[in-house]
Formats: C-alpha cells, sequence, structure tokens
C-alpha cells in the first residue's frame, strides 16, 4: 500500500545513513557542496536514533545499504562499478554487495530446492557444498549431479525475498509520487516510471525460471562470438525458486590482482568487455543488463564468462540505430549530428535551440577526448550533463534507462581493469561495423524486402481490395461518413504502393 506509512519508511532510510556515518561519507565521496552536505547532517541529526544499526564489522556505506534491504543493495551494486564517481575506496568497498553479502542458512536451501524440485537434495547431488556466493537476492552452492558427476552452479533464492523487495518498492513508489507533487519540475525525469521501470526489471529477477529461460536465449545470440561464454541451464533441475546451470571456472572480474598474476591482459580484457557489451546490444537488441564485477568471470584461456541473467535489456531495431548514431556522433565528434539525432528521435523538444544544444554535448565531450581518463571526474561530467537535461528539457526515456545504466556499469568495468582507457576508441570498430550493415543503402534495400514480406502475406487480399476502390471511384461510395471514407481510400492506395514498392525492392534483392 503506498500509503504515509512510508514516510517512516524514508524516515529510517535517511537515518540509517546518519546513524551509520555513512550519509557524510557518501557525500564527500560525491563531492557533493559543503552547503548540501550542511543541511544533510542538520537534516538526518534529529531522526540519528530512527535508524538501523547494521552490521558494525562493515564500512559506514556498505553498513547502511545492507541494513536497509534488497532493493537499496541493487543501486550499491551499480555505484560499485563507478570508482571515477564515488572515488577507489568506496567503491571497493560496494564490491562486498555484489557477491559477498552474508548468506543465510545451507539448511534452509536445500529445502527450498527439495520442495520446488520434488526430491531430496541427496538424490538430486552427490556433493554439495556451502554458499560460494551470496548477492541482494539470491545465493549460489556448488554442486556435483549424481547421475553424471558434472559440477554444477545452484542457485537459490532467498527465503522472503519478495516481500522484502515489495516493501521497499512501496517506498520508492511513495517517495517518487511526493517528488512530482512537490516538485513539478521533476517531473521530466519521470520518477513514478523510472521506479515502475525498476520494479517491473526486479521481479523478473524472482522468477528463475524466467532467468532460465534468458539464459539460454543469450547462449543462442552470442554462440559464434569469441571469447565468450555462457554457462547453460538445466532445465530439467530449474524451477521458481531453484535454477541449475553448468559451472563457470575462472578467475572473478573483480580481482584484478590474480588476475594480472594470472598472465591476463587486463588491456585487451577491458577493451573486450565494452565491444561484447555493444556488439550484444546493437546487433541482436538483447544484451545482460547486469554487467557489473560479481556476474563476470575470466577464464583460463581469457575467455568472458558472463553469468546471472535476472536482468536482461532489450531495445528494438530503430532505437538501436538511433543510439548508434548517438555513439558515432560522439567518436567523430560531430555534436552537430548528435544534436540532430535526439531532435529527430523525440528525446529534445523541438521548440529548442540545436544549435545551443550542439554546443552543450560539445562541452560534455571535449573533455574526455582532451584529457587522459584517469583525470576526468566523471563526477562533475555526469553532474553537468544533468543540468543540460535540464536546461533542454530533455524527458526520462524508461526504454533506455536499462541500456544506460547498463552503458555506465560497463564502462565502469573496464576501467577498473585499465583507468586509462578510452571508451571512444574502444567502442569506435564495433558502431562503425553497425552503421555500415544497418544504416546504408544495403540496409534500406533489406528494409523493404521486410516490408514485401510483411505485405505479401496479404496479396491475396489485394484484387479484392483494388475492386472495391475501382467501384467506389465509379459508382459513388456507400453512405459513410467523410472522414471514414477518405481514410479507407488512402490505406488502400497507400497499401498497394507500399506492396508495388515491396515487390520491386524483393526483385531487386
Amino acid at each position: 500500500m503506498r500509503g504515509p506509512h512510508n514516510i517512516w519508511r524514508l524516515i529510517r532510510t535517511g537515518a540509517t545513513f546518519e546513524r551509520t556515518g555513512a550519509m557524510s561519507v557518501a557525500l564527500e565521496a560525491m563531492e557533493a557542496p559543503p552547503r548540501l552536505r550542511l543541511v544533510a547532517r542538520i537534516i538526518g541529526w534529529p531522526f540519528k536514533w530512527l535508524g538501523y544499526k547494521g552490521d558494525p564489522a562493515l564500512p559506514p556505506v556498505t553498513r547502511a545499504i545492507t541494513a536497509l534491504g534488497p532493493a537499496y543493495i541493487k543501486f550499491g551494486q551499480v555505484l560499485s562499478t563507478r570508482p571515477d564517481v564515488v572515488g577507489e575506496d568506496l567503491a571497493n568497498q560496494l564490491r562486498v554487495l555484489q557477491d559477498k553479502l552474508p548468506p543465510f542458512d545451507t539448511a534452509l536451501a536445500k529445502a527450498a530446492i527439495a520442495e520446488e524440485l520434488g526430491r531430496p537434495v541427496t538424490e538430486i547431488f552427490a556433493d554439495f557444498s556451502e554458499p560460494v556466493a551470496a548477492a541482494s537476492i539470491a545465493q549460489v552452492h556448488s554442486a556435483v549431479l549424481a547421475d553424471t558427476g558434472e559440477t554444477v552452479a545452484v542457485k537459490v533464492l532467498r527465503p522472503g525475498i519478495e516481500r522484502a523487495f515489495r516493501r521497499d518498492l512501496d517506498a520508492f513508489h511513495f517517495a517518487a509520487g511526493m517528488i512530482e507533487r512537490l516538485l513539478p519540475g521533476t517531473r521530466r525525469l519521470k520518477p513514478t516510471e523510472v521506479v515502475s521501470h525498476f520494479e517491473q526489471t526486479v521481479l523478473g529477477e524472482l522468477d528463475l525460471r524466467l532467468e532460465a529461460a534468458a539464459a539460454s536465449q543469450f547462449a543462442a545470440n552470442t554462440a559464434q562470438d569469441a571469447h565468450f561464454r555462457v554457462p547453460a541451464p538445466v532445465w530439467a533441475l530449474s524451477g521458481r525458486t531453484v535454477m541449475v546451470m553448468d559451472w563457470a571456472e575462472g578467475t572473478a572480474m573483480g580481482d584484478v590482482p590474480a588476475l594480472r598474476a594470472a598472465g591476463h591482459d587486463l588491456v585487451a580484457l577491458s577493451e573486450r568487455v565494452l565491444q561484447l557489451f555493444l556488439s550484444h546490444a546493437l546487433r541482436d537488441g538483447y544484451f545482460h543488463a547486469d554487467m557489473h564485477q560479481g556476474n563476470l568471470k575470466v577464464a583460463a584461456n581469457g575467455d568472458v564468462i558472463a553469468y546471472d541473467f535476472g536482468i536482461m535489456g532489450q531495445i528494438d531495431e530503430y532505437t538501436r540505430r538511433v543510439y548508434a548514431e548517438i555513439l558515432m556522433g560522439f567518436i567523430r565528434r560531430d555534436y552537430r549530428r548528435v544534436a540532430e539525432v535526439h531532435f529527430e528521435a523525440g528525446y529534445v523538444p523541438a521548440d529548442r535551440d540545436v544549435n545551443a544544444f550542439a554546443l552543450a554535448l560539445r562541452a560534455v565531450g571535449e573533455p574526455i577526448f582532451g584529457m587522459n581518463a584517469t583525470q576526468i571526474s566523471m563526477a562533475k561530467l555526469l553532474a553537468y550533463l544533468f543540468e543540460v537535461t535540464e536546461r533542454f528539457g530533455m524527458q526520462t526515456r524508461t526504454e533506455l534507462i536499462l541500456l544506460q545504466r547498463t552503458m555506465v556499469v560497463v564502462e565502469g568495468v573496464s576501467r577498473s581493469l585499465n583507468p586509462a582507457m578510452n571508451m571512444w576508441e574502444v567502442a569506435r570498430p564495433v558502431v562503425e561495423t553497425y552503421i555500415r550493415e544497418n544504416l546504408g543503402p544495403r540496409a534500406a534495400l533489406r528494409d523493404l524486402k521486410r516490408t514485401a514480406l510483411v505485405l505479401g502475406h496479404f496479396g491475396p487480399r489485394m484484387p479484392a481490395l483494388l475492386q472495391e476502390l475501382i467501384e467506389r471511384r465509379v459508382n459513388g461510395p456507400a453512405p459513410t461518413p467523410e472522414p471514414e471514407r477518405r481514410r479507407t481510400g488512402w490505406l488502400a492506395l497507400g497499401g498497394i504502393a507500399a506492396f508495388a514498392l515491396g515487390l520491386i525492392a524483393a526483385q531487386v534483392l
């Protein structure tokens, strides 16, 4: 229920950050203005005693986030990939949230498996380990299948996790609604839609059958990708609360010293991660949307292994083309074209000045080209980008949230391996290949061929439509309202013309 009782939940959120000392640490890491830090302390201090205590053994911010619950942990996982935004120390502290949270009892996991699969664990597995990884929603055990001797990963949902998430999401919905009512200027950011999108994404993670399906689809899409692997699900042993997959053997992507000691080329790895993500997003329109270090390993031969497919992103072909043109514009430093694409796609209101917008984009892009990546303050850059979106009335595009979020995460993962990485140069070959194959004359002909194939389904009806149109023109129309008569005539003519064009394109191809 999204009622005023959520005020209590939000107060406790602020109070928890104040009680654990996370408030000042987080604001300092984000380079917040001193005035904002003072205001936060003044507001938070009277309610400090209401906050959760958390685990005193953890650093302040990690302590606060883990005490508040799974939805907050999800946000912390994103920040853990961005040392250039929150600082190296805080990012390292937050990486605990990726796969090193306190696990729940193994006996509870075995009971959940037996209930889901209808058989005792000892009958299914010859060996079943203690938890090897634990995150916000589930934990993972290593096991050996009794019938084949194959080593597998067994993922089990945390008990009561859905109820905990719904409680947090309820408070988020309430907060978003209050923000929109009290601060009308924030409506362009669509807080309520953003929270709804987050809710749909997270609740999808709570059905492991969907994750198994996502893993299967992703594996099929990427089967030909060099140096990339996706563990296959074991369908017979997967259900709503339990999923069994092939075991992924490798070094954790977040363990940079271990990767270096194993002899892996960190520069090549950083480029591979970013290019793989862009290939999946642009080529397939289907990408892993939770690619932090806790969900990536590196095999002994250098292959990148991805797992945990609870959050997958999907974008349509038109959006992919817009996204590719924007990226290519930045790569070529053609800010005028980047601005034009934003206007053409409707991302910026038509009444704004395209030249002024291009100039603002130049102020965003040039620092990235003009300085070494280690010298760029991403926190300041993102703050300026937010100012630009506000100045030009850009509204949040909920269909792009996962794409933008994942881009931020993946770039952060790549820079953790190679802090001097230039994102634009690494992205160039992937984006250029996509544009060459999807935005040129060959792509236009391919689109016409698709149109012909679709219209071909209506081929048997075309003679009747044409005859009806001619009879109406010769004998006069039936007593149909004028707007409807015009619409029908133009639809028929348009259909015939499009069909003819499609046939011509098919012949050409």
